[in-house]
């Protein structure tokens, strides 16, 4: 499995786990580690795999949400909806292994990306004071959470906070844009017309979840942070939205949670991608919608606890 090679090359190789812009410079000549956002470079750790050791995808083809066959009905998806064309399902059996996705929806250029470690998905818009940009893995870790970077100016960008912090781009944020995770059968009864990502062109066990047990773990893999507050266990997932994260135990108990000018919904029916090792069968998490109080979809992030501490540190934890 994937996590037991990226745990067996931390062990293997600890130069690669932790190291700094010295030998970083030699894989990243064009990346300007003089600006940063960086206090302490101990933070950025190797996760085992180089440079787009894990293949970020660009301008992925899409069929007929109607005519798909390989995707079963539990099984996990990032649901776009953007005014202008269809419905886009982008497949966690895909994201897992892939992580980014440089796509153009109704002429938005945009990222979607999956960080299996946070268990984060978040949607960005690619446009930025420096052009558009389209984004790669780097192979790096900081606080368990995937280390992006752009081609365009080789900096480096925080996926769970969208936010530069290496390079030319440090401090400069990615706009966020509303989708969300719901399970496919979900997405199909919703909306008949839609379309779904076809399978990408690479030699990989589609389907298969890599990180087999990964969100019942006590600990979040190479994470060198604090533990969350509150008597949270660090992979207990949370409904993120701004700097307010509520616990998803609390918001599945009730089902509907109307607080800070938002509406929570959910509902069961989809499978944990980070469960057992076929996708599709993992226990049921259920589906998380966000909206506000006219009834727009709110962008939003479904995370484990740690990584919202990590974060926001100062944020609040909306308990009851």
């Amino acid at each position: 499995m994937l996590k037991r090679l990226l745990l067996s090359a931390a062990v293997l190789f600890p130069w690669a786990a932790q190291a700094g812009p010295g030998e970083w410079k030699r894989e990243w000549p064009k990346t300007d580690f003089n600006q940063s956002l960086i206090s302490d470079w101990r933070q950025i750790r190797s996760g085992g795999v180089p440079k787009d050791g894990i293949p970020a995808l660009d301008r992925p083809e899409f069929g007929a949400a109607a005519k798909e066959r390989r995707l079963q009905p539990r099984e996990p998806v990032i649901t776009l909806e953007i005014e202008g064309a269809k419905p886009r399902a982008y497949p966690l059996r895909y994201l897992t292994w892939h992580e980014i996705v440089n796509d153009e929806v109704a002429g938005v250029p945009v990222a979607v990306t999956y960080c299996p470690l946070c268990n984060s998905a978040v949607t960005f818009d690619r446009r930025t004071r420096a052009g558009v940009l389209s984004f790669g893995v780097t192979g790096k870790l900081r606080y368990s959470d995937m280390v992006m970077y752009d081609r365009e100016t080789q900096s480096w960008w925080q996926q769970a906070l969208g936010t530069g912090i290496v390079g030319e781009m440090s401090g400069q944020r990615l706009a966020s844009l509303p989708s969300w995770v719901e399970s496919w059968e979900e997405f199909k009864a919703r909306n008949p017309d839609g379309v779904v990502m076809a399978q990408p062109a690479y030699n990989r066990r589609y389907g298969h979840n890599p990180y087999q047990g990964y969100d019942s773990s006590e600990w979040p893999f190479l994470y060198d942070g604090a533990p969350p507050p509150h008597g949270m266990a660090p992979l207990d997932r949370v409904v993120r939205a701004g700097n307010r994260a509520w616990p998803l135990a609390r918001l599945a108990t009730t089902g509907e949670i109307r607080e800070a000018g938002l509406v929570l919904s959910w509902k069961p029916g989809q499978a944990s991608a980070l469960d057992t090792g076929a996708l599709a069968r993992g226990r049921d998490i259920g589906s998380v919608r966000v909206r506000d109080t006219s009834g727009l979809d709110v962008p939003h992030d479904v995370m484990f606890a740690f990584a919202f501490h990590a974060f926001w540190p100062d944020g609040i934890w909306m308990l009851k």
